[in-house]
């Protein structure tokens, strides 16, 4: 008996809990549809003026300078260092020497290619004289110039080899790290020797979204502010930009800067580009909302204020402006475009303009 009532008791509770869920929906649903049934029966909407006004296409970007060119310098023989001719901060020139690798066993090697360079030679020689004679066919011949050959390109590898000991700087540019002492071995698996950076020039990268990067071009020239150097002027053009957003939806751009100033720009520092454009004539814009589904639909309700009803209208889209949408044709300027509740609209609906 207990076990009837006890399980009678769980029902009631269950449905009260049940309706009690219900009737509180019902007053949500009932809330969320008092916007749509305000005014009469009328659908409830909101409405922006359609009105020219003029487009600024001005922005400016954050980013960050980078060297023009960054290279870490790896060793091709293998060796012990013998002298270090820079340090760390040291401006250098293409093809100055930076470093020396013992040459010891490099020059023996090349010793050797050369004997038999020249012992190659010889036999050719003889080769040559034999066979003018019949003494020898013309395949030992060929033979005899073949291994001559392969002598002499064993013997200019290994003297750039040996012109590979003298450590030359690939490029211009100034010694940001070193990392080898005197006395150290290096490898010919390419041990790191140096980090050089060419910071004559800097690069300065940002990202731009897509209404921003469809009015950039490469050599648009860009004014730059530094936050180090406030009260000077800088200047750069685009020298880059990406074809494909980053994951962010967003197009980086690098703008190259020269970086003779008085003041020196560092490679990380921060820059900021100001992208400035010339004045646009007024155009027609409208809310971003006030197309029915999306802006690629192409058709907005327009309020006819003689019957405060909808009627559908076919526009022809340019830009999109942030928040905005350039209308080139069907819309003209003073006439009222409906903003929201167009899920409920049809052509020639009654409508009610909430405030």
């Amino acid at each position: 008996m207990k076990r009837v009532i006890t399980i009678i008791i769980v029902v009631v509770v269950a449905l009260g809990a049940i309706a009690y869920v219900l009737s509180n929906n019902k007053k949500k649903n009932e809330a969320k549809t008092a916007f749509i049934a305000e005014g009469s029966g009328a659908v409830a909407v909101r409405v922006a003026q359609v009105e020219k006004k003029v487009v600024d296409l001005d922005f400016s970007a954050n980013g960050n300078f980078i060297p023009k060119q960054e290279l870490n310098f790896l060793s091709e023989n293998a060796g012990r260092v013998t002298a270090i001719y820079v340090d760390e901060g040291a401006r250098v020139s293409k093809g100055q020497v930076l470093a020396r690798i013992d040459a010891e066993i490099i020059n023996t090697d090349r010793e050797t290619a050369e004997a038999a360079y020249q012992n190659a030679q010889r036999d050719e020689a003889r080769y040559q004289s034999s066979y003018q004679t019949g003494g020898v066919t013309q395949q030992q011949l060929d033979q005899a110039k073949l291994a001559t050959r392969n002598a002499k390109l064993r013997l200019q590898a290994s003297q750039r080899r040996l012109s590979d000991a003298n450590i030359k700087s690939p490029i211009n540019g100034i010694v940001n790290k070193r990392y080898i002492e005197v006395g150290a071995f290096v490898t010919a698996q390419g041990t790191q020797l140096f980090e050089l950076v060419d910071v004559s020039k800097l690069k300065l990268k940002v990202n731009v979204n897509e209404s921003q990067v469809a009015n950039l071009k490469v050599g648009d020239q860009i004014d730059i502010k530094s936050s180090v150097f406030p009260n000077d002027k800088f200047s750069g053009k685009v020298t880059f930009i990406a074809a494909k957003a980053d994951a962010t939806l967003n197009f980086p751009i690098e703008i190259e800067v020269e970086n003779s100033h008085k003041n020196t720009l560092k490679a990380g520092m921060y820059g900021t580009a100001i992208f400035k454009f010339p004045k646009q004539a007024p155009s027609i814009l409208i809310p971003r909302t006030s197309f029915v589904g999306s802006v690629s639909s192409n058709q907005v309700f327009v309020l006819d204020k003689a019957n405060n009803t909808s009627k559908i209208r076919k526009v022809v889209t340019g830009r999109i402006l942030g928040d905005s949408v350039e209308i080139l044709d069907g819309l003209n300027e003073g006439e009222t475009v409906i903003t929201s509740g167009q899920i409920n609209l049809a052509d020639g609906t009654a409508v009610s303009i909430v405030k």
